[in-house]
């Protein structure tokens, strides 16, 4: 600890005096837009970053499967673990990313340097990247493992970044169509327009997407539409940039499947492979709950629900000019505004977690033999709801945001020297609401946005203000020799609004309430350093030293369900605890690689590229609510610092040329990531603390061996490749007592372009196929770790099966 102060201490002095340079940030190597024939699956950053940065370009994102999400397109890199069921990664209910033993909050996330917030399903500040832009739009996808850039916008970037980028428009007039057809109803429409240069450098695009496709395993259709607009123009002064994204869809989601103590003991027999919902069954999900709408005992925690949607709707648009000031001095100023609404719906039983005990709060008139769960009770609730057996629950969100971010960068002597802020007000807001299930509630299915609430549980507003700075600077030494260092300052002032807090029944002797107040979290000064050497024209080393910090959670939902935030805690005494005692996380990254390219004559192999790096991670301060938990009826939560994780591990990625028709891609990756300390958990009103073990035990959802490769061949306007994605064990419980066995699947994609098929309009025809999970692998793909108990159970979602998927695509 001493050492890491010395260390702060003496990068302040030095930062100060300025003779020291501060940190370039890492600029990736651009992307072609139109690409052809066998592309570098993994394109290695710029030779001035100092820590690992690697990408993947559109076209071989596309060639996994076309209209992929960003997030998903990165499944192939190093490090990288990327969970969800539905085959684009769309789907963002059983959406799990996980980097270096980071999981998805805990990273940032960019497109075109708009911040897109901390992905978490409960919206409060940001969207997901396919949501931001539509898939066949992007241009290139850059992942930043560990250390992202000092100059990324975001308040969560403990593990690194990953930042997205729009393709430009074209110079040329043209129309770009494209058409996917397969598995499960699959369709999927797209086309844009690009105006070309209509005069004094002024070109955009118009692109429209339209997608509707089955779930596999249930009667629901992920249905969404997506508009993007982008209007460029450059000269020797500048250049100007505006872009807007609207998006609108519903998702049906299926439930995990609970095994072990997650499941009920009168259900331990039935843990299924998939949880579909039961629409558009109404009849059968009614027989099934009676009279009372409780689900059968033997189906314990697995029951079906009667339907289950997420339903967003975003608009977002930025303008950025990008300002030549003179030869070796650029100002970069965009400004960016955010809108998002929507909600999560869920139709289930009316007799379920505790909720008749919710109910009578609300409706003590439904009470009969002073039970909440007396038989009479019951049959009154599911009366009051609907006669169905079933309730709708919404939790619904709004987000209105606006910001912007000011870049200078200078080049003085050996010095490329940059100065950047990022300012962000966020005015968000959540709300729990009861519907009775009825066509006047407008609820019956999973794609209308219910009326007429029954009651409101909570509804709570808050406002953040967010401000970033950064300084950082690239000091040339010699031609070899770079030498970086920097630093970035993060603020945060949140506060919230309750404008209805949940009811307690009569008695409650520590009653649940949404807490007020105001919370600042602030990283005054957040180092790093780094350098890189040229060793010779092939190889290049690297090191990086970066401090990251993530900023308190402003999100309120139902006792701290979608995060570690204290907005959701139980009690006001637990929320002013919180503010004296509780520290944000931190984490000290340590980075040593090499990158290499060689041009060789071996036999069939003709070239090599990649890059080899250790990293090292101290992660403090780790929050996390050691309390019991219940989704609707919760006790008042306690959320603390746990201690701490000590992460090692090892990536590497070449890409070998095997002569001009070939290439192979693999990417190998070891990770341990521990805790280095035990908790204590404790009960909320009357019961004994216990101690947790988990010292030494292996963060869950974190692999300990992965490995990606991609064959590709090139024969002309022939192409194809075969992916493999090999993840190794998971485990699935904080004391490592449950584990998820190593799992591979195998992809296939091929295509032709057929240059003049005897029409004169169309410039190309591209015909492609895809296959995904090729061997029909079964398994399990996003893991719900619960948080208590420690151990015996967890909740799963499946791997979907094998897919299949036929685009035709035409360049007009």
């Amino acid at each position: 600890m001493s050492l890491r102060h010395s260390l702060r201490s003496a990068l302040f002095i030095t930062t100060a005096l300025g003779t020291l340079p501060l940190a370039a940030s890492a600029q990736t190597i651009a992307a072609n837009d139109a690409g052809g024939g066998v592309e570098s699956v993994i394109v290695t950053s710029d030779r001035e970053s100092t820590h690992s940065a690697v990408e993947i370009n559109s076209v071989q994102a596309q060639k996994i499967v076309p209209g992929i999400s960003p997030l998903k397109a990165i499944q192939s890199l190093p490090g990288v673990v990327f969970n969800t069921a539905d085959p684009w990664g769309n789907n963002e209910q059983n959406e799990s990313l996980v980097i270096h033993g980071f999981t998805t909050q805990q990273l940032g996330f960019t497109m075109d340097g708009v911040p897109l917030g901390d992905q978490q399903y409960g919206n409060y500040n940001g969207l997901s990247p396919s949501r931001a832009i539509t898939s066949e739009n992007v241009r290139r996808v850059t992942l930043s493992s560990g250390a992202g850039s000092l100059g990324v916008a975001s308040t969560s970037m403990l593990g690194g970044a990953i930042e997205t980028f729009s393709s430009n428009p074209t110079d040329t007039f043209g129309v770009d169509l494209r058409q996917t057809g397969g598995s499960y109803d699959t369709s999927r429409s797209f086309i844009r327009l690009d105006s070309g240069d209509v005069g004094d450098g002024w070109m955009g695009y118009l692109s429209y997407l339209h997608q509707n496709a089955r779930a596999w395993d249930f009667d629901g259709y992920q249905r969404g539409d997506q508009l993007n607009l982008k209007v460029v123009r450059a000269d020797d002064v500048g250049r100007f940039t505006f872009y807007a994204d609207w998006d609108r869809k519903v998702e049906p989601n299926e439930d995990s499947t609970s095994y072990g103590n997650q499941q009920t003991a009168a259900g331990q027999a039935y843990q299924p492979y998939t949880r579909p919902f039961a629409y558009p069954n109404l009849a059968a999900e009614t027989a099934l709950l009676g009279p009372t709408g409780t689900p059968p005992a033997n189906l314990g925690n697995n029951f079906p629900n009667y339907h289950s949607a997420a339903q967003r709707e975003d608009a977002l648009t930025y303008a950025q000019y990008d300002w030549n000031v003179m030869p070796d001095l650029t100002w970069s100023n965009q400004v960016y505004y955010h809108h998002a609404t929507g909600r999560g719906v869920v139709a289930g039983p009316t007799n379920n977690a505790g909720l008749p005990a919710l109910f009578v709060v609300y409706f003590p008139n439904l009470v009969v033999g002073g039970s909440s769960s007396s038989a009479g009770t019951l049959i009154n609730i599911n009366n009051a709801f609907g006669g169905q057996g079933l309730e709708v629950r919404t939790t619904e969100y709004r987000i209105n945001r606006f910001g912007g971010r000011s870049t200078l960068n200078l080049k003085l002597g050996d010095h490329d020297i940059e100065l950047g802020a990022w300012y962000e007000r966020n005015a968000s807001r959540t709300g729990r609401r009861w519907y009775p299930f009825s066509a006047a509630n407008n609820d019956l299915t999973p794609y209308d946005v219910p009326r007429n609430p029954a009651f409101t549980q909570y509804d709570v507003s808050l406002r953040t203000d967010d401000l970033n700075v950064h300084l950082q600077d690239s000091w040339h030494i010699t031609d070899s020799l770079t030498l970086q260092a920097g630093f970035k300052s993060m603020f945060q002032t949140a506060g919230n609004n309750v404008i209805t807090n949940q009811r307690n029944a009569p008695g409650v002797a520590v009653p649940v309430v949404f807490p007020t107040g105001t919370i600042s979290s602030n990283g005054w000064f957040l180092p790093q350093v780094g350098a890189t050497w040229d060793a010779n024209e092939n190889w290049q080393v690297f090191a990086n030293i970066q401090e990251n910090y993530r900023q308190t959670i402003p999100y309120a939902a139902g006792s701290n369900f979608y995060g570690s935030s204290p907005f959701s805690l139980g009690t006001q005494s637990a929320f002013d605890t919180f503010k004296t005692t509780v520290h944000p996380e931190r984490s000290w990254t340590y980075e040593l690689g090499v990158r290499a390219h060689y041009d060789l004559d071996l036999g069939p192999i003709t070239g090599i590229e990649g890059q080899a790096n250790y990293y090292h991670v101290d992660f403090h301060n780790r929050l996390f609510n050691v309390a019991p938990f219940n989704l609707f009826n919760p006790p008042p939560s306690i959320l603390v610092n746990v201690g701490s994780v000590t992460t090692d591990g090892v990536d590497v990625a070449f890409t070998l040329h095997l002569g001009e028709h070939f290439q192979f891609y693999d990417g190998i990756s070891y990770n341990s990531s521990a805790y280095s300390s035990n908790y204590t958990a404790g009960a909320t009103a009357g019961g004994a603390p216990t101690i947790v073990p988990i010292a030494g035990k292996q963060v869950p959802l974190t692999p300990d061996w992965l490995n990606k490769f991609i064959a590709s061949t090139n024969w002309g306007n022939f192409e194809a490749q075969v992916s493999g994605d090999y993840v190794g064990r998971r485990y699935a419980t904080y004391l490592n007592d449950l584990a998820i066995g190593g799992q591979f699947q195998l992809g296939l994609e091929a295509s032709y372009t057929f240059e003049d098929i005897g029409i004169a309009e169309i410039k190309k025809f591209k015909i492609s196929g895809n296959i995904l999970n090729l061997t029909d692998t079964t398994g399990i793909s996003t893991i719900n770790v619960p948080g208590s108990p420690a151990s015996g159970g967890y909740s799963a979602y499946p791997l979907s099966p094998r897919m299949f998927f036929v685009t035709v695509g035409a360049a007009l």
